[in-house]
């Protein structure tokens, strides 16, 4: 199973950057891991709400396939603890999923045509935080889920 991390936006800021490279770095020791960074419409600033979200959506669906395990990261979503999180990743893995892509969408979320793709929404929190801080989150939490799948000692309960 191919783990690829899916976020719409600019490039890892350099404040965030060393430390989204280290925790991918340590996945890869589980799962072959990869990031992809969909820029934003050059004209994005000129674009209504709306019509971003759908223009995102295209590169966003354009960017996952068919049989690809999609988990969209929403606030809306449910949240899990970090032992469910690696429970859900073991699922994944028992089923032959040939890859499982974690999407942060765009700085309004994303259109509906992609929250329906999505097989699962998971919120990091009920707090919203900035799109780089999810993105070192969600590569520490990932990285949190293997090692409980190994029953090694990076987590306490």
């Amino acid at each position: 199973m191919k783990i690829l991390f899916v976020s719409v936006g600019k490039a890892h800021d350099a404040y965030i950057k060393a430390g989204v490279e280290d925790f991918t770095g340590r996945i890869t020791k589980y799962f072959p891991v990869d990031w992809q960074i969909i820029a934003p419409p050059k004209n994005a600033a000129s674009l209504s709400e709306q019509e971003l979200k759908k223009q995102e959506a295209k590169l966003i669906l354009s960017a996952v396939q068919q049989d690809d395990y999609l988990i969209l990261l929403d606030e809306r979503g449910k949240q899990l603890s970090s032992p469910a999180l690696a429970q859900l990743v073991q699922q994944r893995a028992n089923e032959s999923a040939k890859r499982v892509v974690f999407l942060i969408g765009g700085a309004f979320g994303v259109e509906e045509s992609v929250s329906k793709r999505a097989n699962y929404t998971w919120s990091l929190s009920q707090l919203v935080f900035p799109h780089m801080l999810v993105r070192l989150i969600l590569a520490e939490q990932v990285y949190r889920a293997c090692t409980i799948l190994r029953n090694e000692k990076y987590h306490h309960v």
